[in-house]
């Protein structure tokens, strides 16, 4: 039976499992959002800036075991404005399909009315574009842009959809979604890995984005495999919920600039095994450790795309498959007979991670020590909680103060774009009604996608934004002071900022604000306490704590 491309696309969707797609409207779609008018399968969350719903649809997708989330936005401006979105899911290996209007096919080539060449556009921030010219393949190409978005190395697929095929008449069949593909680690490359286990003294073990999505039993499974086979496991940056922060088998977070002493005692291992981690320069501390593209230790790095095993760093194995296959593999094999020889290893490095993650902190004379915000905050989080990050000095204070375990859910930039704070809270709050949804934000993101609280309001969520405001970009200043010591930098990165607390009443928020150390517990448990709407709380934070480890003008805290 004949139907509009509109209501194949919708079923395809729906097809697809998809039940909520973020968006900001556009008339360069208006076919598709009538079609999806019929359909109460699939909910449309209307945002107030591309970019916020953007990082809502990166959000979502991983708060769905890798499932990619769904962004629909308008040609020209409209994805312009949702880059940042795409520029992070794929340098984060998130998956995300993007449904971007276009000028109709007539006006093909005529620099129609915000018409722009999406292959050339994107070629550099996605896996594909697909533009969708004939009504057969519309169907068609839905299905392939979740297969290639949620494959591999997953990361974000374009399905450009010209104005005027929406109301064109199709008999084309739905087109089946495609099953998900998972390698396995071959038997020989098993018996290699688990030999260098075997022999090695110091083994390091990191997991990182591969398992970002790892359901329970996988992450129970590596629990095991820590015990059994005595090793150190190390969950990388911005990955913090993968390993239980308190286990004694937890090696420490392996974030961007390491503290010193913890990274010199990494440093003394006789193996790496980079479990679904694919070693950015975050990571690697600026591509010294392991050094690239010769690692000054044996590597082994596992990760389910073969093209990017090997692209930076010489691996001494490469293993392309699910780092989930190769944990159940290597249980189901045994841990040696001595694996007790690193028992020492193992404590030592859990041993300086215990003393760095202490609860200790000095007041500082300029705000609040935002370490007593953080430590505040951990007393009330919930096993499964979401907890996000904006990008920013203040969020070394999260992961130095705040012991992530199993269970809870951590949604940020691994790349460092800000402003993802606030829209990935507000679409875990959505996705994940009645749990806890905690944003850490800095005064300059906060700015950036705040306006996404009125999304919040809208569709009856109720995230915590927790604002650490110093009046100023703090990392770019912390990076002119170390650069360029002694020289003024002030005026390069000073803001002016609201009064946070009644900026978020006026959007029928609970405001609430922290001028002093003497009030963050009862601040911080009201903000808890409240569960029927947004809460903002405003942090007058000190600037002369750059961040967890260091002060103005001071050497680096802890190396």
């Amino acid at each position: 039976m004949s139907r509009t491309v509109g209501r194949v696309l919708a079923e395809s969707l729906i097809a697809h499992g998809i039940d909520t797609i973020w968006m900001v409207p556009g008339e360069s779609f208006l076919g598709l959002t009538d079609a999806l008018t019929e359909t109460p399968e699939v909910r449309l969350i209307v945002c107030r800036h591309e970019g916020g719903a953007g990082f809502m649809a990166v959000a979502d997708g991983r708060m769905q075991g890798g499932r990619a989330g769904v962004l629909l936005v308008s040609r020209g401006p409209g994805l312009s404005n949702a880059m940042v979105a795409l520029h992070t899911a794929w340098h984060d290996a998130t998956p995300l399909v993007v449904l971007c209007g276009q000028v109709e096919r007539k006006d093909f080539g005529r620099l129609a009315l915000q018409e722009q060449n999406y292959g050339k556009f994107l070629s550099d921030v996605t896996k594909d574009v697909i533009e969708v010219n004939e009504v057969v393949q519309a169907s068609e190409s839905i299905a392939r842009a979740f297969h290639l978005a949620e494959s591999g190395t997953p990361g974000p697929v374009a399905v450009i959809l010209p104005e005027d095929i929406f109301d064109e008449p199709t008999d084309a069949p739905l087109a089946k979604p495609r099953p998900r593909v998972f390698g396995g680690p071959r038997e020989e490359d098993l018996d290699q890995l688990a030999g260098m286990l075997a022999r090695a003294e110091r083994p390091l073990v990191w997991v990182g984005g591969a398992l970002a999505n790892a359901d329970a039993a996988t992450l129970e499974a590596l629990r095991q495999l820590a015990e059994q086979w005595v090793l150190p496991v190390s969950p990388t940056h911005r990955r913090p919920q993968l390993f239980d922060a308190t286990h004694p088998h937890y090696g420490g977070y392996m974030g961007i600039r390491v503290p010193k002493q913890l990274l010199e005692e990494m440093r003394k291992a006789d193996l790496l095994v980079a479990l679904g981690e694919r070693i950015t320069d975050s990571v690697s501390q600026s591509y010294s450790f392991p050094t690239a593209p010769d690692p000054q230790l044996p590597l082994v790095q596992v990760w389910p795309d073969a093209n990017e095993i090997g692209r930076v760093f010489r691996p001494d194995l490469g293993i392309a498959a699910e780092p989930a296959a190769v944990i159940r593999a290597l249980l189901k094999r045994g841990a040696p007979a001595d694996a007790a020889k690193r028992a020492g290893w193992v404590a030592g490095l859990h041993g300086i991670h215990s003393r760095l993650m202490a609860p200790d902190w000095d007041s500082m004379p300029d705000g609040v020590n935002f370490a007593a915000v953080c430590v505040a905050v951990a007393r009330h989080l919930a096993p499964d909680a979401a907890i996000t990050s904006d990008a920013g000095n203040f969020s070394s204070f999260i992961h130095r103060y705040i012991g992530f375990r199993p269970g809870q859910n951590f949604l940020s930039s691994v790349v460092g774009a800000m402003g993802a704070g606030v829209p990935m809270a507000v679409a875990a709050a959505i996705r994940r009604p009645g749990r806890q949804a905690v944003a850490f934000v800095g005064d300059g993101g906060a700015l950036m996608t705040g306006n996404e609280i009125a999304t919040a309001m809208q569709y009856g969520a109720a995230p915590i934004i927790i604002i650490s405001d110093n009046k100023r970009y703090g990392t770019i200043g912390m990076h002119h002071e170390v650069r360029y010591p002694n020289r003024p930098y002030e005026s390069a990165v000073r803001l002016t900022n609201p009064d946070f607390a009644a900026w978020g009443r006026v959007f029928g928020a609970e405001g609430i604000t922290i001028a002093s150390e003497a009030e963050v517990e009862d601040a911080i448990a009201r903000a808890f306490a409240v569960k029927d709407r947004p809460v903002v709380v405003h942090v007058h934070s000190s600037a002369e704590q750059m961040s967890a480890w260091r002060r103005r003008g001071a050497a680096r805290v802890h190396g």
